[in-house]
């Protein structure tokens, strides 16, 4: 059953029953404070926006947090970049996370599923345990203020408890994905200088043994100052290399959790970009940035309440599971998956379906591309599984076609909310997202959280509706990064952010306002095809091609004529097994040619056994087109962040010979 963009699938809260969320109670106070009633969500986002250091205050006093020393106002500066959030106070983002774990005492805390080691439920005692003896081992290997520290470890407890234990000690952490290879690695934290890096001997992902060890021995030769810690994995036995520490010693000595008192910007970890637009930015992010952010997008917009649980499908890589990783400040549960959510099948035994299922989330985040793969396979997740508990889906990574979000609804739950988001690693957090008491439309985002003044805008500076725009940002926020590392002068901070409207944040996405007050996100701006002086957003093709039958992925780029012309528009295509490629071609042609308009109709179609798709689904048309141009390098395509860097260059041949 085909559903239109903006059909409506679940309408907003009615007013009468916004207590029925920690949002809607915290919106009701503020209102009865101000002598004002906000008679929409939109109203109240408006207020956040005029009222920004009194929303952000509000925000402090909601979630009691913690300040060793007060701050002197909320903003000291409102310059972008370089916003001066929270002067003079100190604080410690660890301090929260434990200090909610302390109330949960017994309760699970972290479910973990792994296809390596099996079922492992920590207790909230048992993460506090953790965190102290890794402080300790941190300690002994020099750690302190500042210092860097990296996990080369997948979503296991472990993980989670080496973040806070670094972070409580003012020091930085830095996550990499163990299956990203060493080049890939090497171009992250070597930028770093970090002092220690904790990893694994490898993993197992469906039925496969992914051994490590000659990948970490490559990282160590080109990092051979840092201080190695082995976790036993894939094998508990394994061998720890001459001159590392094995993790049971390294975690040897008891020790209750302490906190170092940081100022609001001192840095927390560093996010990498995903290498899609060139090398990957070392983007830093702050404790009182972060803090604030994800107090407001756990508590508030996401809804958790102490003891649910929640279930973040991600790698360690993703900005998602830093922000996953804040569902302890609110003393919720984490599901933590390791390993393969396809195997045995899409709709197996470790399906994150049945995860769900089975540890009985409430809160589900996963990709975009997740839920279009499920719907275009005929799942019924709804019938197969219970999961009459789950309240929310969040997905990100790419847009939400309409025909998926109507999918969810009916073959899902059709009581939960739908929340497609889209902000990402530059600000680990959203532009666009849900809350509680807004209207969902299908193929859209429902509103702008609390605090964030998200625009679109034309060339020239204004506001603009119906028609795609620059997504912008017009007043700081505490979780813009602090800075990138070594990007001396902010030069690399401002050419990516600034050097459109100068003190106005440009993400980079062209974004529709539509007459509900709903968002759309038609593509990037710097991936915006123009075919004769007309733009053209991938989305729209998206849109056409993923409910198609037998169309299974697909990328669209444009390669411009140099003489001014049409150039040519080259379509990729990943057929379905047993689909005949020729009559396949011909609908996909009638499609877009009804759907959209003859312009829109590709010049060639390239089938091809993948699309380029980072491990979070994005499709990375930019950096594939600039390697069939001939562009070489890490700088253009990091290849360690695909999900199938092997089908490249067939990908890269096949398509220069229709060019």
């Amino acid at each position: 059953m085909s559903v239109e963009t903006g059909a409506l699938l679940r309408p907003a809260v009615d007013r009468a029953h916004w207590s029925d969320s920690r949002m809607g109670r915290f919106l009701e106070r503020i209102g009865a404070r101000e002598g004002v009633t906000f008679a929409n969500y939109e109203a109240a986002w408006q207020w956040s926006i005029d009222n920004l250091e009194t929303f952000w205050a509000d925000v402090i006093d909601e979630f009691d947090v913690i300040l060793h020393s007060p701050y002197e106002r909320i903003l000291g500066s409102r310059e972008m970049p370089g916003a001066a959030w929270l002067p003079g106070a100190t604080l410690n983002f660890a301090e929260h996370a434990v200090r909610a774990l302390r109330d949960q005492g017994d309760a699970v805390s972290l479910l973990a599923r792994s296809q390596t080691s099996g079922s492992r439920d920590w207790t909230a005692a048992r993460v506090i345990e953790e965190i102290g003896r890794l402080q300790a081992g941190l300690r002994r290997a020099g750690v302190g203020v500042g210092d860097r520290v990296v996990g080369y470890l997948p979503n296991i407890p472990e993980t989670v408890a080496a973040y806070l234990a670094t972070v409580s000690l003012g020091a930085v952490w830095c996550s990499v994905p163990p299956e990203m290879g060493p080049t890939s690695v090497v171009d992250r934290i070597g930028q770093l200088d970090p002092k220690v890096i904790i990893a694994v001997d490898g993993y197992v992902w469906g039925t496969k043994r992914v051994d490590r060890a000659a990948e970490l021995a490559r990282i160590r030769e080109e990092l051979p100052a840092m201080h190695t810690v082995l976790l036993g994995y894939l094998d508990e036995d394994a061998a720890v290399p001459a001159g590392a520490e094995s993790y049971a010693d390294f975690t040897r000595d008891q020790a209750e959790p302490t906190f170092t008192a940081v100022p609001c910007d001192h840095p927390l970890v560093i996010l990498f970009s995903s290498g899609t637009t060139g090398k990957p930015k070392a983007i830093v992010h702050s404790h009182g940035g972060l803090l604030l952010a994800h107090f407001r997008d756990i508590g508030l917009h996401f809804d958790i309440a102490p003891g649910e649980v929640t279930f973040w499908y991600t790698t360690t890589g993703w900005m998602v599971w830093t922000l996953s990783v804040s569902t302890l400040l609110v003393g919720g549960a984490m599901t933590l998956m390791d390993g393969d959510p396809n195997w045995p099948s899409l709709d197996g035994e470790w399906s994150q379906w049945a995860v769900a299922a089975e540890t009985n989330a409430v809160y589900l985040v996963t990709g975009s591309a997740y839920l279009a793969a499920c719907a275009h396979n005929g799942l019924t997740p709804g019938a197969t599984w219970d999961l009459s508990q789950l309240r929310e889906i969040q997905c990100s990574g790419s847009p939400l076609a309409a025909d998926v979000a109507g999918w969810v609804y009916r073959e899902v739950n059709p009581t939960l909310m739908l929340a497609p988001a889209s902000g990402g690693t530059d600000i680990c957090s959203g532009f666009l997202m849900g809350s509680p008491l807004t209207a969902v439309y299908a193929g859209e985002m429902s509103c702008r959280p609390l605090g964030v003044a998200t625009d679109s805008w034309d060339p020239h500076g204004h506001p603009i509706a119906g028609e795609p725009g620059e997504l912008v940002c017009t007043k700081p926020l505490p979780n813009m990064p602090v800075f990138f590392w070594g990007d001396e002068n902010f030069e690399r901070y401002r050419a990516s952010y600034f050097d459109t409207y100068p003190g106005v944040w440009r993400h980079g996405d062209w974004l529709i306002r539509t007459p509900r007050d709903s968002w759309v996100i038609t593509g990037r701006s710097d991936a915006t095809l123009n075919r004769g002086g007309v733009r053209l957003g991938t989305s729209e093709f998206y849109a056409v091609l993923d409910p198609l039958p037998g169309v299974n992925d697909s990328m669209v780029m444009h390669f411009e004529d140099p003489e001014g012309g049409m150039g040519t528009l080259v379509m990729l295509v990943v057929a379905g097994a047993d689909v005949d490629h020729g009559e396949l071609e011909k609908r996909i042609r009638t499609a877009i040619r009804t759907e959209l308009s003859p312009r829109h109709v590709p010049d060639a179609i390239v089938f091809t056994e993948s699309v380029p798709r980072t491990a979070t689904g994005k499709r990375l048309e930019i950096p594939l087109k600039r390697v069939v141009q001939g562009m070489t390098g890490d700088n253009v395509m990091d290849r360690g962040v695909l999900v199938n860097p092997q089908h490249v260059d067939d990908i890269v041949a096949a398509v220069r010979v229709v060019i």
